[in-house]
């Protein structure tokens, strides 16, 4: 069971020694209990209580590394039911199948689809994560000589290798020693001779049953016979099986520190439909799954995918923003286009890519605002006239151009007078109110 403070407490040395960043023992002993710190950052604690300390302030969903390298992707961490309590720690993984039924060809089609599906949204590169190699030929022969394709055109990506014959098992999981695969598949029937497979290849167990009552007696059995990474999977394909087990595993870790579901869960969305699938996956994201494997790809189901997995894992209470300063965009003269807009990441990006689309070389002035959109920031009083001068003023920017002309978003136009008063011989021009509308108004003007 989870301790409190005043338990966390009565296990630390009590000299207050500060030499884990906070001001008393008392103090840190709070922040364990609240999971906002780690028993590592104290140096002095006794080993009898790093046991007791370590057990009871682990994460409720066990944190695990799947993969090796830059590649690499963590799972599980979490500590809460509701993001808005606390941030989702670890996105979850998108992975593609790829059947050892398939040709050479097909499988290197697929792996390069994989390799080429990242794309930068909002500054974060983004991702399908993983290929999981499914065994449905049921031949050994061709589940090895897949692992070898993807093995050799895809090194750095992390891999399932989904089988329940063991014999397939161990030979295509030596491929990948090292490499921190997850070999899925122990079921009741053989979960012995799988968990000795992970245990000796030191990689990720899948464990899959019928209810959530043979997965956590699977889990317990397995962690008996020493392996302790483990992913799982409750059966559940339809989305509110999906919805009814994944919310009741998290809330098994979470509320109950129920040990034998406390891992990350693995959510199979195949359907033969690509908008089907997508919206199963969608399901999977939003309702605590930590890997969803698909049968595609599609870039349109991709962007959808990785748009609602970045919104879900931000931390809602810290909005994402980007650095405060003149941006340059394209090759800007003296004579360039001066904008300005607020430090709110997803504006930036949007309004950055319209002015980059208009093929008009222009200057974009970024004001903090603390990661407010432009409207929000003006009716919180953080974009106002007054500030905008002064950034204006304080940039530097009057010694990078000849014009003084400073254009303002369209949905803050009551602005533009106050900001000319303050701003003595600059004009200000009133831009379009929407971002999309950048390119037609800047070729407007250089025309």
């Amino acid at each position: 069971m989870a301790l409190s403070g005043v338990e966390i407490f009565k296990l630390l040395p009590k000299t207050n020694c500060k030499k884990c960043g906070h001001p008393t023992c008392l103090a840190f002993a709070m922040k364990l209990a609240q999971r906002q710190a780690t028993l590592d950052l104290c140096p002095d604690v006794s080993e009898d209580a790093k046991k007791i300390l370590g057990e009871a302030s682990a994460p409720p969903v066990r944190p695990i590394t799947f993969g090796t390298g830059d590649k690499a992707v963590k799972m599980g961490e979490e500590t809460v039911l509701f993001r808005h309590d606390k941030k989702f720690v670890n996105p979850c993984v998108l992975a593609i199948e790829i059947k050892d039924t398939l040709s050479e060809s097909d499988i290197t089609k697929k792996i390069e689809e994989v390799l080429s599906s990242e794309l930068d949204r909002v500054g974060q590169k983004l991702r399908v994560d993983a290929i999981a190699l499914t065994n449905a030929s049921g031949d050994k022969g061709k589940f090895e000589a897949a692992a070898k394709i993807i093995s050799s055109k895809a090194p750095n990506v992390p891999v399932i290798l989904s089988t329940t014959d063991t014999a397939s098992a161990e030979a295509a999981v030596k491929i990948f020693t090292g490499k921190r695969p997850i070999v899925f598949g122990a079921n009741s029937g053989n979960a012995e001779a799988m968990a000795n497979i992970a245990k000796a290849e030191k990689a990720i167990l899948g464990v899959t049953a019928n209810s959530l009552d043979e997965l956590s007696a699977l889990t317990e059995k397995i962690k008996s016979l020493g392996v302790e990474d483990m992913v799982i999977d409750s059966g559940a394909k339809k989305a509110k099986d999906i919805i009814g087990n994944n919310t009741l595993i998290r809330r098994a870790a979470i509320k109950k520190n129920f040990k034998a579901l406390g891992y990350p869960v693995i959510n199979f969305a195949q359907r033969d439909d690509s908008l089907h699938e997508a919206l199963i996956a969608a399901v999977g994201i939003a309702k605590y799954a930590s890997i969803i494997v698909l049968s595609s790809i599609e870039k349109w189901k991709n962007l959808a995918l990785f748009t609602l997995r970045q919104n879900i894992y931000t931390d809602p209470q810290v909005p994402m923003q980007v650095e405060q300063k003149i941006y340059k965009l394209g090759e800007p003269t003296q004579e360039s286009p001066l904008m300005i807009t607020t430090n709110f990441s997803l504006t930036y990006f949007i309004v950055s890519g319209e002015i980059e689309n208009s093929k008009v070389p222009s200057r974009l002035a970024v004001m903090d605002c603390e990661g407010l959109s432009v409207l929000t920031a003006w009716a919180a009083g953080k974009f106002t006239a007054s500030k905008i001068a002064a950034f204006i003023k304080e940039s530097g920017i009057e010694n990078e151009v000849k014009h003084r002309e400073l254009i303002i978003p369209g949905y803050v136009a009551i602005l533009s007078g106050s900001i000319e008063e303050k701003l003595e011989g600059w004009k200000i021009t009133v831009g379009p109110r929407e971002a999309n509308g950048l390119p037609a108004f800047l070729k407007g003007r250089a025309a």
